[in-house]
């Protein structure tokens, strides 16, 4: 019986983990409590904390880092599944994808934003650009977390789960494109406009706006 009970409790602290990770509680992109921080929160042992982790590894929800520790890649097992799918691509073909989804994320977030989401762009871009003028290393999340906050804005569910499945791959492509010696401008007007246009409850004007940075971008691999 012990083989049984042990897989059970597997099974109840792997479910435990996706929680917090379906909540939102530990956001893609972040890491997750150590081992030793995970075995105290759910009073359980190392293996079993190890085994719970693994699985969602297997599931593509979290991703172990040598040296780093273990962060979640995406909400779901699918969203899991096309971040390593993403991980593999062509920066271009990211970026692409990327400009397509950004265009109608900005079209729809004008159309519903409501206060709040202003509020938090308003936040992001402002954040954004100091950052970029600071030339912080924290200026290519905190690029990505705008982009977010108007697919959040969009208000659909499955359009941000699945948005979210990419943004590893958008941090990560975006370190690489500066690296590799691509436009290292800020573009700090570009996405004022972006959240000007949102507020104003312009579709088209937000479009264009968003359509226009990601121009810039492609144009540098042409």
């Amino acid at each position: 019986m012990q083989p049984v009970r042990r897989t059970s409790l597997i099974a109840q602290v792997t479910e435990q983990l996706r929680t917090e990770i379906r909540s939102g509680r530990w956001a893609v992109g972040s890491r997750i409590p150590t081992e030793p921080e995970l075995t105290e929160l759910t009073g359980t042992g190392r293996n079993t904390v190890r085994e719970a982790v693994q699985a969602l590894v297997h599931a593509g929800m979290l991703e172990r880092r040598q040296g780093s520790g273990t962060y979640v890649i995406g909400q779901s097992d699918l969203g899991g599944a096309l971040s390593k799918y993403f991980a593999a691509a062509r920066q271009r073909d990211v970026f692409e994808l990327r400009r397509v989804l950004d265009n109608a994320a900005a079209r729809l977030a004008a159309e519903r934003r409501d206060e709040t989401d202003i509020a938090t762009l308003w936040q992001c871009v402002n954040d954004r650009n100091v950052a970029c003028d600071t030339v912080s290393p924290e200026r290519f999340e905190l690029d990505t977390a705008l982009h977010r906050a108007v697919v959040s804005a969009s208000h659909n569910a499955v359009y941000l789960e699945f948005y979210e499945s990419l943004i590893p791959v958008l941090d990560q492509a975006l370190r690489s494109r500066v690296s590799d010696g691509h436009s290292t401008e800020r573009y700090n007007a570009e996405h004022i406009e972006l959240v000007a246009a949102i507020e104003a409850g312009d579709p088209d004007r937000a479009a264009t706006a968003a359509d226009g940075l990601h121009r810039v971008v492609l144009a540098e691999y042409d």
